[in-house]
């Protein structure tokens, strides 16, 4: 797994003259490529969201677009339209700006549902369909929105359908005051972002995507991403546990991770590292529960503790 780790390196490397003190979400951001998976940016106004998509795709070397959501925003708008050419007498397809790499949706909670669900097409399928007319997206392709988490007022939030369909949840919190220091340096007189040059060729991701299905995960932790799934659909705090899907983007991402650390096998560090991340967004729980406090991350927390592992059986 050398070549995924040093193309990851090189990659990780770039997005840090821009963003500074990050680099578990530029990992993990590099995880969700390989894995063909999407990202939810949840994060106050300001803290990067935006520069680290444009970023990534600057080092990448890959097509990227920024559709800003609003409530007048239609489908349309994010997967084209045909218009009528009155020279040669028929519909000319326009496409919209999800024919691209790397799409940021800003603010995706502040656009109505229905332009929402125009994208879930696109994120499972990597295709869209206008008109009756079903059309591929370029690939590599990810799709990274951003919601402001403090904001509620004029906005949908995302249904259970298609917050499943985002391969992680992350944010970016605020940097610690040194490193904030650091920025104000950096953005003295220019934008580090406008001397930022491609670090990679980012259609390498096609290939080195199959590589990371040769990681090996070995049958113990197979049956403990299981458990750690049939343990959320049965705890009494929550209304929904993880579905299938769930469990197959917790088993993707520890074995892009095991490649991009450099290494050909899963571990079971791996799994609870990435199991907040990757499962907590898909986790509903139960009114009374909230009242009391509880949240997914804490009970996601208290799954991972409880849930055994026979560590003497892994290869």
């Amino acid at each position: 797994m050398r070549e995924v780790q040093e193309f990851a390196d090189q990659v990780i490397q770039n997005v840090e003259k821009v963003i500074i003190g990050k680099r578990t979400a530029i990992e993990l951001m590099v995880v969700a490529l390989l894995c063909e998976g999407h990202i939810l940016l949840e994060d106050v106004p300001g803290s990067g969201k935006t520069m680290l998509a444009r970023s990534m795709a600057v080092s990448l070397g890959l097509a990227f677009k920024r559709v800003q959501c609003t409530p007048d925003l239609l489908p349309n708008d994010i997967t084209g339209v045909s218009i009528f050419n009155q020279k040669s007498g028929e519909f000319e397809f326009r496409p919209g700006p999800v024919f691209v790499n790397i799409l940021l949706a800003d603010e995706i909670n502040r656009a109505t549902p229905r332009t929402q669900s125009a994208l879930l097409e696109a994120m499972q399928e990597q295709q869209v369909t206008v008109d009756g007319v079903t059309r591929p997206l370029p690939r590599p392709f990810l799709v990274l929105a951003t919601q402001n988490p403090i904001e509620y007022e004029g906005t949908f939030p995302l249904p259970e359908a298609q917050l499943d369909r985002f391969l992680m949840r992350l944010s970016l919190g605020y940097p610690p005051p040194h490193e904030e220091r650091q920025i104000l340096l950096n953005l003295w007189r220019e934008h580090p972002i406008t001397k930022l040059e491609q670090a990679v060729d980012g259609l390498a991701l096609l290939r080195l995507q199959k590589q990371v299905w040769e990681v090996h995960v070995d049958e113990t932790l197979q049956q403990y991403i299981v458990s750690l799934a049939a343990a959320t659909r049965a705890h009494p705090d929550l209304a929904l546990g993880i579905s299938p899907r769930g469990s197959l983007a917790l088993f993707k991402t520890a074995q892009a991770l095991a490649a991009v650390r450099g290494r050909d096998h899963v571990l079971p560090d791996d799994i609870k590292y990435l199991a907040p991340v990757t499962l907590a967004h898909r986790l509903i729980v139960h009114p009374e529960a909230e009242l009391r406090g509880r949240t997914a991350g804490v009970i996601l927390e208290e799954v991972l503790q409880r849930t055994p592992l026979d560590l003497g059986r892994v290869a």
